[in-house]
């Protein structure tokens, strides 16, 4: 019952989504930027070494979830709007659990955020990314960009108990997304950064949820596409659980 109340606001993300692609189309154009421009030319220069992969397919999962990261993360702004027009106030007055709630709101944004997969291949493929998108492979990269975009969804939600306007969650935002995605394993290897940042990106969400994209899209290892999945799981669902302990407190 709980998971079935939580995917009606999947079914109405949906729904706006199909009414309102904006925001979908036009979050395409800097991964076009990234992969078509930086990637091609990294590509011939070859002054970042990545094995026997190509900088192209390399840098292809890097750029998906910085475009999927984005999107989940300002689903957090829907919230404060919601908050200021009193529409949140009569959401938490439902007869529903708070955690079936963060729940269903963290899913919702991750639906949002998953065109992005799509997006991004249609791009990245036609210009040379060497990615395998049989079936499988790719059903398994669903799962991973879905799970990765619903922990950074709550993490959304929990910014936004604590942001009083629009503007401010913005410049939270930027102030969080650009240096996850820097000191992540997104656009060169963990080797290449130095120390302070190479033990940072073992703790950033980022580095498991790429790494598990390269393994199911580039490398095809299941084991560590697996082990990198239920990293990403396990931080979703903390912080699924962080933002609805105090989703009261945004309409305090």
């Amino acid at each position: 019952m709980a998971w079935a109340r939580a995917l009606t606001f999947v079914e109405l993300e949906l729904r706006r989504l199909r009414h309102d692609p904006t925001e979908v189309f036009m979050r395409a154009v800097q991964p076009i930027l990234w992969i078509g421009v930086f990637g091609t030319v990294m590509s011939r220069v070859r002054a970042i070494p990545t094995g026997s992969v190509d900088y192209l397919t390399f840098i292809t999962p890097g750029v998906l979830m910085q475009s999927t990261s984005f999107i989940a993360m300002a689903y957090g702004i829907m919230l404060v709007w919601e908050r200021e027009s009193g529409i949140l106030k009569r959401v938490l007055t439902l007869p529903v659990s708070k955690f079936t709630i963060t729940l269903g709101r963290s899913l919702a944004g991750a639906a949002r955020a998953l065109t992005q997969l799509f997006i991004i291949l249609l791009i990245a493929l036609p210009l040379g990314a060497k990615l395998d998108v049989s079936p499988p492979h790719l059903l398994l990269a669903v799962l991973v960009v879905f799970t990765g975009s619903m922990g950074l969804t709550a993490l959304s939600i929990l910014m936004a108990v604590f942001m009083k306007t629009r503007e401010r969650f913005m410049g939270i935002l930027q102030a969080i997304t650009m240096p996850l995605f820097f000191a992540s394993n997104a656009i060169y290897p963990i080797e290449l950064m130095p120390a302070p940042l190479q033990a940072f990106s073992r703790v950033n969400p980022l580095t498991y949820i790429i790494q598990a994209l390269r393994d199911a899209l580039i490398y095809g290892d299941y084991a560590d596409c697996l082990a990198n999945l239920a990293v990403t799981a396990a931080f979703s669902f903390a912080l699924a659980a962080a933002a609805s302990a105090v989703l009261e407190k945004i309409i305090e």
